[in-house]
């Protein structure tokens, strides 16, 4: 049996990108049932990809109740609804067999990983006080994509002198802009950037020159977004709700490896039970960036664990 259920956690303040703010995280909680075991996942449609809570609902309501993770991979396309019932299979497969996902992915044990923290966009004075307070996280990501960018990005620089920064412009500039920022991200010691032109208007960035990594995110969700990226981006970002699961997420990782990508792994705002397979991702990645829940106000039973820089693999009551 496959059920699913919309939940709603309360964030712990305004949560503002250049897209929109928000107060509340809606996730969608998918729950398979066989016998006496259940598996758990979770999703959260994205607007920005066509999504939506009812739609997706909807897809996840329309699959057989004895659907397989192989047939799965065929009967939705990526996105949010094919990734929380993946990863609610692969928690089924875990409890039914007595072992730990990451075991029957073939893959070792996961270790902690140092994730970013995202700060909330917002005037310079705000942003340089947030940067602050989280001074002694070892990264920190900056959305942008705004004609106030700069000012933004040397108060979080002036306030947090010794972090990683990432930015992300959330495809917020032209090739015009990100040419004239480039050298001010490399001078105050950007790591990276991400997705700084629209995706589908990014040719662009095969011409212009890149001092600095570029990390496609909007422009990559499962393997067959690779073949549009050659020449562009240096690195992917991997997002389970984009790739659709945990199963396509593994096998885009492996394959943009091989293509010479650095790896990122991102998340949407959601709950641990959202992160703790993508865990498991961002085993070896270059970057991570599972922090959706450190900007909430509550979370899950049985959270995953943050300390002042790393996130840890989940506890089987999560997940897996």
């Amino acid at each position: 049996m496959i059920s699913v259920t919309a939940d709603v956690f309360r964030l712990a303040e305004v949560f503002t990108i250049s897209r929109g703010s928000r107060t509340e995280a809606r996730v969608l909680t998918v729950r398979v049932r066989r016998g006496a075991h259940e598996g758990r996942g979770e999703c959260v449609p994205y607007a920005r990809y066509g999504e939506t809570i009812e739609g997706v609902q909807a897809q996840i309501e329309g699959l057989p109740a004895g659907i397989t993770r192989t047939v799965l991979q065929g009967a939705l396309p990526p996105g949010a609804a094919r990734n929380a019932v993946d990863c609610a299979l692969w928690d089924l497969e875990a409890k039914r067999a007595g072992r730990r996902a990451w075991a029957l992915a073939g893959l070792p044990a996961p270790e902690p990983l140092i994730t970013a923290y995202t700060l909330s966009l917002g005037t310079p004075a705000a942003m340089r006080a947030a940067a602050a307070r989280h001074s002694h996280r070892p990264v920190l990501k900056i959305k942008l994509g705004t004609p106030d960018d700069m000012p933004r990005l040397e108060a979080v620089r002036a306030g947090a002198p010794r972090a990683r920064i990432i930015v992300d412009a959330n495809e917020g500039w032209d090739a015009e802009i990100y040419e004239d920022l480039a050298p001010h991200l490399v001078r105050l010691g950007v790591a990276l950037v991400e997705q700084p032109l629209p995706a589908g208007a990014d040719e662009m960035l095969s011409e212009i020159a890149r001092p600095l990594p570029v990390c496609a995110d909007e422009s990559c969700h499962d393997r067959a977004s690779l073949a549009g990226l050659a020449g562009k981006y240096d690195m992917v970002n991997i997002k389970l709700d984009k790739a659709g699961g945990l199963t396509e997420a593994l096998a885009l990782r492996d394959m943009a490896h091989a293509q010479g990508y650095g790896i990122m792994v991102g998340c949407m705002v959601g709950s641990s039970l959202a992160m703790a397979p993508a865990v498991l991702v961002g085993q070896g990645a270059a970057m991570v960036d599972l922090d959706g829940p450190l900007l909430l106000a509550e979370d899950r039973e049985n959270p995953l664990h943050y300390d002042a820089g790393k996130v840890y693999p989940p506890d089987a009551a999560l997940w897996g």
